[in-house]
């Protein structure tokens, strides 16, 4: 099954090491050889499976419309109603720490 897969080699990791202008030791290429060939074969092996017969699971709850619905609430025109849970104010302004 092996012989089918991709194989990264150590110019694939070089070039990419170029491209990606990251300064690579010999041991640090053949360390990533390795490790790059199996995360690539990994891919390789999840791509084969087949899911031609499964339907898509965007949602698994089977909720619908689970949002609470717009409501338009009228507040006095001062804001008073607004302003009076908030910690820390000045008259009809909101205090809040100073930001540089």
């Amino acid at each position: 099954m092996k012989s089918n897969m991709t194989q990264i080699t150590r110019n694939d990791v070089l070039k990419l090491a170029k491209l990606s202008n990251i300064k690579l030791r010999d041991e640090e290429v053949d360390k990533f050889v390795v490790e790059l060939d199996a995360i690539v074969n990994y891919v390789e092996q999840i791509d084969s499976v087949k899911i031609d017969d499964l339907k898509p699971t965007d949602q698994v709850t089977g909720l619908e419309n689970v949002t609470r619905p717009d409501e338009v609430i009228k507040y006095d025109s001062t804001g008073e109603e607004l302003l009076k849970n908030l910690p820390n104010k000045d008259g009809k302004y909101i205090k809040v720490k100073r930001v540089l």
